[in-house]
């Protein structure tokens, strides 16, 4: 999808109204999005019962949590792209 055309989405009572690629020139099949596959990937949970509610006011604290969280979903993206074999297979 290169674009959403919202107003004409609701005039036709459709939740959006895709702009492909495609669309002009193979019509109303050119609207029909390409197949993909998706993963979703849970990480173990950062455990912060340690800190008293007050610790939430030290920004270096809530930096190098919220440093621990991108570096574990970094980690995560990185190892996912490594075992994709391509974008639709």
């Amino acid at each position: 999808m290169v674009a959403d055309l919202a107003p004409l989405a609701r005039v036709l009572g459709l939740p959006y109204f895709p702009i492909t690629p495609t669309w002009p020139w193979l019509g109303p099949l050119g609207m029909i999005p390409l197949p993909s596959k998706w993963r979703i990937q849970f990480h173990a949970p950062i455990h912060v019962e340690q800190h008293p509610p007050e610790a939430a006011a030290d920004n270096n604290l809530v930096m190098a949590l919220s440093d621990e969280v991108r570096d574990t979903i970094q980690q995560g993206i990185y190892d996912n792209l490594k075992r994709r074999r391509g974008v639709f297979l």
